[in-house]
């Protein structure tokens, strides 16, 4: 007997998440959307012009505990900067309903941002999401509807 087998494979998992535009002081615009780190709600500002996602040192370490960060002095070097402390730690990551398992992240002192976030009245973020995930998960960024489109 005969069996024609024919393996169907799902096409992949869109997931949309809602941006929130919002201006700098009117001074240009950065499109932000929610994430899940181990476990806590946090915003990120979408960072097309990074090359890597890069999360803030103190707030990381505020929700990890005990989290461990290892130097790197890799990422330093390609920051055009060796008198910044950079560092590389392991997180679960969710965009969504996507859900990246130990994801290995740069770790920085992003405080910067937060303190010019704050003099603006802005809430904190926890960083940046960058082109690597961007790129990996082929996102659509949909100004006019305000969405961001991850594939998986």
């Amino acid at each position: 007997m005969f069996f024609n087998l024919t393996i169907f494979k799902p096409g992949p998992k869109e997931v949309t998440l809602p941006l929130d535009i919002f201006s700098l002081d009117g001074d240009g615009y950065h499109p932000k959307i929610e994430v899940v780190i181990n476990g806590v709600k946090l915003k990120a500002i979408l960072d097309t012009g990074a090359s890597k996602t890069a999360l803030d040192h103190d707030l990381l370490q505020s929700i990890a505990g005990e989290q461990v960060f290892h130097l790197d002095e890799k990422l330093s070097t390609g920051l055009g900067t060796n008198s910044m402390q950079c560092y590389r730690a392991t997180v679960d990551l969710k965009l969504g309903e996507l859900e990246i398992l130990e994801y290995d992240t740069a770790v920085l002192d992003l405080s910067h941002i937060n303190i010019a976030y704050e003099k603006l009245g802005l809430e904190k973020v926890i960083g940046v999401i960058g082109s690597d995930i961007l790129v990996r998960y082929k996102a659509l960024i949909d100004y006019e509807k305000k969405i961001l489109i991850l594939k998986s």
